[in-house]
């Protein structure tokens, strides 16, 4: 429940715009400050999302350490598999041919 809700309130914060576009003005607003950076990204932005959710779903504090990037991944996983098109293609590595 915490991986979804997750992925939830970062896909939220990262591309929706809310009633009365509130959160689409907040992401502009943000665009021009060091946050803005981090609410553009998606994978960036659940890592934040995900940090106050481990220490609740954490018991301990070796569990809470372990929940946070859990958390942030599944929200990722989540991204990927509904909206596969939002994410660009990974480089791959080429070696140069020798002549």
């Amino acid at each position: 429940m915490a991986v979804l809700a997750c992925w939830r309130v970062t896909h939220l914060l990262h591309g929706e715009d809310g009633p009365w576009r509130l959160l689409a003005r907040a992401r502009q607003a943000l665009s021009q400050t060091m946050v803005g950076g981090a609410v553009d990204c998606f994978l960036c932005l659940s890592v934040f999302v995900a940090a106050p959710l481990a220490i609740w779903v954490g018991g301990d504090w070796g569990g809470r350490l372990l929940s946070w990037p859990a958390l942030s991944a599944g929200a990722i996983l989540i991204e990927r598999a509904a909206f596969p098109a939002s994410f660009a293609e990974t480089p791959q590595w080429k070696e140069d041919e020798e002549a």
